[in-house]
């Protein structure tokens, strides 16, 4: 998933947003398309079938499409986003400026600075609050009150509504203050804790469901807003750097949410939690708006 992500980031900068969700929708997506064809086929042939088929599909789809990819649009003579060359300034020979370079931040340089960190704590912690409860999910309904037959069938709501959130919001975010979107998603997650928390109706379950789905958009979101604050030449090792501190977050999310139910034989300290957890997350990704107003300020096409 990370190469895509870097590849995106290198050709687009106006639409790196958009670009980025897309990508990441379209991983939920193949699942949804995919997984059932294989299960038919595991089921009928069985499993060495099934990956001996999935092997050779990406064999024969996958990796020819692989060998299209070009690594940079100025590999080809083009401009991020498509843009087209701009013709001879007036009065003069030869071609015109086309656009200003954007912020190339080094590693080195990334990692003495607050937009480095700030991003690496406001991933881990959104990463922490997402998974905790995306893992727990259908326990955290059972506990509610729901059958396992109807928290599975949420949980599959769930999915899609974060799917569909990504490709809105991600749609939305290149026109938006990206920091600040971000940090508005969490701080509506964090109100969304106090649903179960207070209720257990069906129309409060399903309301924290769809606001809480669209914490998902916040990961596409988040690189996206990395890619604006270092630029495009070192975005995939900054973005190494990032993944070794924020997945921790990831990991151990579920396991502390899980040890709280074992002691406590209830979510409700998990969610009093994940309610001060997303607004800390939040505020950090607020508080990266200044360095990303800065960054973005370099990225102005020439007249």
């Amino acid at each position: 998933m990370h190469a895509p992500m870097v590849l995106i980031n290198t050709w687009f900068i106006r639409h790196r947003a958009r670009a980025i969700t897309i990508s990441s929708a379209s991983f939920g997506l193949g699942g949804v398309l995919v997984a059932p064809v294989l299960s038919v086929i595991v089921q009928a042939w069985g499993w060495r079938w099934g990956a001996a088929i999935g092997g050779v599909l990406f064999l024969v789809v996958g990796l020819p499409l692989c060998l299209t990819i070009r690594r940079s649009p100025e590999s080809m003579g083009l401009l991020p986003d498509g843009d087209q060359p701009a013709g001879p300034a007036p009065g003069k020979d030869g071609p015109g400026q086309t656009i200003k370079s954007e912020v190339e931040v080094t590693v080195a340089e990334a990692l003495r600075s607050f937009a480095f960190w700030g991003s690496v704590l406001a991933a881990g912690i959104r990463n922490a609050c997402y998974h905790a409860i995306s893992v727990h999910f259908v326990p955290l309904m059972v506990w509610k009150g729901f059958s396992q037959p109807q928290a599975a069938l949420l949980l599959s709501v769930f999915a899609f509504l974060g799917m569909a959130s990504t490709l809105i919001l991600g749609w939305l975010a290149d026109k938006a203050n990206k920091p600040r979107m971000t940090a508005f998603i969490l701080f509506a997650a964090a109100g969304a804790m106090f649903l179960p928390i207070v209720g257990s109706s069906l129309w409060s379950l399903c309301l924290f469901t769809i606001v809480f789905a669209a914490v998902e958009a916040t990961f596409p979101l988040g690189w996206a807003v990395v890619g604006d604050l270092f630029g495009r030449k070192h975005y995939a090792k900054i973005r190494g750097y990032m993944t070794l501190f924020y997945t921790w977050g990831g990991v151990l999310g579920p396991v502390i949410a899980g040890a709280i139910f074992d002691r406590w034989k209830t979510y409700e300290p998990l969610l009093w939690s994940l309610v001060v957890m997303f607004i800390v997350g939040g505020l950090f990704f607020a508080s990266l708006n200044r360095s990303w107003q800065k960054a973005t300020g370099h990225i102005r096409a020439v007249d």
